[in-house]
Formats: C-alpha cells, sequence, structure tokens
C-alpha cells in the first residue's frame, strides 16, 4: 500500500515573524554537520591545527602584560596582570571570533542560499556552536596558567556555564544583526572588524570595570561582556564578589539583542537569495 505522505509548501514570508523552532529542530542534522564543518575548515591543512586556540589568546595576553602591566601599570586588582587580562580575552576572543564568522556567514554561504532551501539562521547559529570548541581549549589553558600561579578557582566555578550562555546569546543576537546588514549592505563586512575592536575597548578586558564612575556602571553594564568578564575574574580568581547585577543587566541586555536579531532576520529573510 502505498504512503501518501503530506506535500511541504515552501512559500515566502512576510511581515514580522519569529523563527520557527519546530522546523530549526527537524533540521537539527544539518546544524551539527554544518558546525563540525566549520571546526575541520578552520584546522584544516594547518601546522599547529587546534593549537591556534591556544595560541591567540596567549600571545594578545603578552601583549597586553607588555603595554597594560609594564608600560601602563593598569590596577590589576592586586594579581598578575597576565592573570588578570587573561580570564578577559578568553571570553573576548570567543565572543569576538563568533560575531565575526556570524556577521559574515550568509554572505560566505551565499550559493547554497540560493541552491537548496534550509532555516537560513542555521548558517549564523553553526558558526557561533562551532567557536564554543575554541572557548573550552582555551579555558583548559586558563585552568592550567592558574595552577601554575598557585591559583585556585574559587568555588563560584560553577557559574561559568551562565557565563557561557550569556555569551553566546549576545554573540548570536549581534551576529543576526550584523549577517544580516552585510547581505544588504556589503560595506558592512569591512566595518566588522573594527566594530570590534572597539568594543573590546569599551569592554573591561585590559581594565577591570571598578575604573568606571559609580555612577555609570549601570548602563557600562549594558555591555553583555562586562558581566561576563568581571564574573569569569571573580569566579576564577576571587578578585571580588560575583557581580550579579552586572550579569543581570547584560543577561537582559543579550535577551533584546538575540530576540530583535531574530525578528529582524526572519523579516529580512525571504530577501537573502535575492541579495546574496
Amino acid at each position: 500500500m502505498t504512503e501518501h505522505r503530506k506535500p511541504i509548501v515552501i512559500e515566502r514570508t512576510s511581515g514580522w515573524r519569529f523563527i520557527d523552532v519546530s522546523e530549526l529542530y527537524r533540521y537539527r542534522d544539518m546544524l551539527r554537520f554544518l558546525a563540525r564543518r566549520q571546526i575541520k575548515v578552520l584546522y584544516a591543512q594547518s601546522v599547529l591545527g587546534i593549537g591556534w586556540a591556544v595560541l591567540q589568546p596567549l600571545l594578545t595576553m603578552v601583549v597586553f602584560a607588555i603595554v597594560f602591566g609594564r608600560l601602563a601599570r593598569v590596577d590589576s586588582q592586586g594579581l598578575p596582570y597576565q592573570l588578570f587580562s587573561f580570564c578577559a580575552i578568553v571570553p573576548w576572543t570567543y565572543f569576538a571570533n563568533s560575531i565575526l564568522e556570524a556577521g559574515n556567514s550568509l554572505v560566505s554561504q551565499a550559493d547554497m542560499i540560493n541552491k537548496v532551501y534550509f532555516p537560513r539562521i542555521i548558517l549564523p547559529l553553526s558558526s557561533v556552536l562551532a567557536k564554543l570548541l575554541d572557548l573550552a581549549i582555551a579555558l583548559v589553558t586558563l585552568l592550567v596558567l592558574l595552577l601554575m600561579h598557585g591559583q585556585v578557582p574559587t568555588r563560584n566555578i560553577w557559574i561559568l556555564p551562565i557565563l557561557v550562555a550569556v555569551m553566546v546569546i549576545a554573540a548570536l543576537g549581534i551576529g543576526l544583526w550584523l549577517t544580516t546588514l552585510a547581505v544588504k549592505y556589503r560595506d558592512v563586512k569591512h566595518a566588522m572588524t573594527f566594530l570590534v575592536q572597539l568594543g573590546m575597548f569599551a569592554s573591561p578586558v585590559a581594565y577591570s570595570a571598578n575604573a568606571v564612575p559609580e555612577a555609570w556602571q549601570p548602563l557600562y553594564a549594558l555591555n553583555p561582556m562586562v558581566g561576563v568578564i568581571e564574573g569569569f575574574r571573580a569566579s576564577l580568581l576571587g578578585s571580588t564578589a560575583i557581580p550579579w547585577s552586572w550579569i543581570a543587566i547584560g543577561g537582559l541586555s543579550a535577551s533584546l539583542l538575540l530576540i530583535s536579531g531574530l525578528f529582524y532576520f526572519r523579516r529580512q529573510e525571504r530577501l537573502f537569495a535575492d541579495l546574496a
């Protein structure tokens, strides 16, 4: 007996719509495949291979330790500056690389968009998820560096998954905005690297967030990476108390970025094949 299946109809959407979560779940295998492919492509025919995930933050730490630690003598809350900065460089490196990869995802995969249908959000989402491997490797390096300096992570290390979740949400939200704009305005692609570099100095990577005047700190915490970075330092170094208020403000800001990014991405999705 022949089984009759309900035909799948693909048609353009209009207006403001949210992402179809059930459709995204049906394409979960494609999401896993693209994430694995990005990891393999990144390290294929590479001399150091996955070692780049260690080398990039380590070299950045060395530069920061010389420029900000020795020359500028930035306050490191009584801790060795290399530890103080590395606790910020590790999450920032993931955040920055995820934004750049997600922001370029639609333009770099234009051929795929024009040939076959699939939920387009899979492209930026797979970019953000693929970078989690680099983050895991860098975190292991950070823990080794802490132990080498006789520094044991505090019992508050359990909050790291919360901080990583805030980072993922913020990176995906910003990535959705950038990749959607990059399809329509090609100069966005060239501006992304510059904007990420500015973002590093607008985040407490080289300095402590306590250097910001207290009256401005709630506004400053709207940057999701403020609570994340200071949370990393507090949980691993015990330099300060866990900045729950900053984490909460940053989490709310990240959620708004993601929700608005999802709606904007969905609204413009019907135009991607024409513009990519």
